[in-house]
């Protein structure tokens, strides 16, 4: 790979960055909204130094190509007609003078040409953000416990509630008052195991996708949506265990379940949009 690929490697990669993050909502598929000011940056340094570098290389290419490539001939005339000539010449990036042998040693394998695939994806197909496809493949995130109790439900019905406080209420509250209340709530469609019920879930990260952790509730008496559908599910709790404590299922049965849009921060446990 020569100085002018490394240098467009670097702006494409900077470009990439700024795509995303600066014109676009597509760095959410990847990091926390608190990240975007860092990608900015980054971006706008890579650029800066791709541009620097590809300078560079034309700054070398020209004031080295009348000198680096000059040859001193030298004739040995002998009586037999044999005629000897050595050439050195300086090689192409600026460096002493070696043999002509056709070895470029300052190149990097071909395979780094593929360093390009995920630069270029960043600005024709951005990866999209997780879904069903990890959150079926990991436990539900342990949810944090209450210290200091919970406050009054409002009388609002159905409830607006998210994943994690339905969660909490379930296994936690011991005035059980979530058990009586219809509630709602929206997350995109994962399919259980065994095939009974499915799961609407929540994916959840710290910094970026890399620490994404999901939180589940399983849903009954309806019909499973297409995975990854985002949908608002209203219903009530599914019995199971003891309600207010750690043995009680984090289940609901299904009153009514609706498309919903995609939000575009899908990396967050947020109440759901009702009219």
């Amino acid at each position: 790979m020569r100085r002018f690929a490394q240098a467009a490697l670097l702006v494409l990669s900077g470009l990439g960055l700024l795509h995303a993050a600066l014109f676009t909502d597509l760095y959410l598929n990847l990091v926390k909204p608190g990240m975007r000011p860092l990608l900015i940056a980054s971006g706008a340094v890579l650029v800066a130094l791709g541009a620097w570098a590809a300078a560079e290389a034309w700054g070398r290419r020209r004031t080295g190509g009348a000198r680096d490539d000059h040859d001193h001939g030298h004739g040995h005339g002998h009586g037999h007609g044999h005629g000897h000539g050595h050439g050195h010449r300086r090689r192409p990036d600026g460096g002493g003078s070696g043999d002509a042998h056709g070895h470029d040693h300052s190149r990097v394998p071909r395979v780094a040409w593929l360093l390009f695939l995920p630069v270029l994806s960043l600005l024709f197909y951005a990866p999209p953000a997780l879904g069903s496809y990890t959150a079926s493949r990991e436990p539900a995130k342990a949810v944090a416990v209450e210290e200091d109790g919970f406050d009054p439900l409002p009388a609002t019905s159905p409830l607006p509630i998210t994943l994690t406080d339905f969660t909490q209420r379930v296994q936690q509250d011991r005035s059980r008052a979530v058990g009586k209340r219809t509630v709602v709530m929206t997350g995109f469609v994962t399919p259980a195991p065994g095939g009974e019920g499915w799961y609407l879930t929540r994916i959840i990260v710290s910094c970026c996708a890399a620490d994404a952790s999901s939180v589940k509730v399983l849903v009954h008496g309806a019909a499973a949506p297409k995975a990854d559908t985002w949908v608002n599910v209203t219903g009530t709790w599914h019995p199971g265990g003891t309600l207010g404590t750690a043995s009680a299922a984090v289940a609901l049965d299904a009153r009514s379940v609706a498309k919903a849009p995609k939000p575009s921060n899908a990396y967050m446990d947020a109440l759901p949009l009702t009219s």
